[in-house]
């Protein structure tokens, strides 16, 4: 036989545990839709302009900064405080607080970037971070989040509904801290990773989706659950309530 032959004749490697929950999670939600913004600057912007409200009005105000003033460092820091502060009144309360932190944005943008956060994005992992960090609301989640929407680092970014189903299927356990246990679930499920953009991109945004919906922090619907057989928390806790 020759090389080509066994080439040919080898069996494909079967998924692994995490990479089967992400295929289950895509066909009880189906695709994810595209980010609503994948440039850098947009993606901070898009953090900040609301404050503890729902995706769908987020959004909104995000369009409305884009159609009313515009999503550029200048745009922000030559426009009017009212036409900011309609915009931000979108967005939940504290508006007068966020007119100022999307100003402090732009200036931060001006001032350390000159206005281009692509060369940001051309630094390695921890020096690209470290300047992403360097905005309010940016963390090490948000940060990683920008790098992996725009394709820069492929890193396994989770925001707080996604670690929480993480943590759930027993990827990782609580920590003193929250950085503590976001480290240690990305650890965890870091062995099971495909290194593709596209395919973290949809992890990412399939398992916040769950952790809205199903899997949420106070009376989370494990009988509905596509991934209660994988799930420790369920049989652990909810399974045994049900004997």
């Amino acid at each position: 036989m020759t090389n080509d032959d066994r080439r040919e004749t080898q069996v494909p490697k079967s998924p692994k545990p995490f990479q089967k929950i992400i295929a289950k999670l895509r066909v009880f939600y189906g695709a994810p839709d595209p980010p609503k913004t994948t440039d850098p600057f947009e993606m901070i912007l898009l953090e900040n302009v609301a404050y503890l409200v729902g995706d769908e009005q987020r959004e909104e105000a995000f369009d409305a900064l884009r159609d009313r003033v515009g999503l550029s460092p200048v745009d922000i820091v030559t426009a009017h405080d009212e036409k900011l502060l309609e915009v931000t009144r979108l967005g939940g309360m504290l508006p007068s607080g966020r007119v100022e932190k999307l100003r402090r944005i732009a200036n931060i943008a001006l001032q350390e970037f000159e206005g281009d956060l692509q060369s940001v994005l051309k630094q390695p992992l921890a020096k690209a971070k470290h300047a992403l960090k360097k905005f309010p609301g940016i963390g090490d989640p948000g940060a990683e989040k920008i790098l992996l929407f725009t394709r820069t680092h492929p890193v396994p970014a989770l925001e707080s509904n996604g670690l929480r189903v993480l943590l759930r299927l027993g990827y990782g356990e609580e920590r003193k801290s929250y950085s503590a246990t976001y480290r240690a679930a990305q650890e965890a499920v870091k062995p099971e990773l495909k290194e593709d953009f596209d395919w973290l991109i949809e992890a990412h945004q399939l398992l916040r989706r769950h952790g809205q919906e199903l899997c949420r922090r106070s009376q989370p619907l494990c009988p509905s659950c596509p991934l209660k057989l994988d799930c420790r928390y369920y049989r652990e806790s909810v399974s045994k309530t049900d004997m």
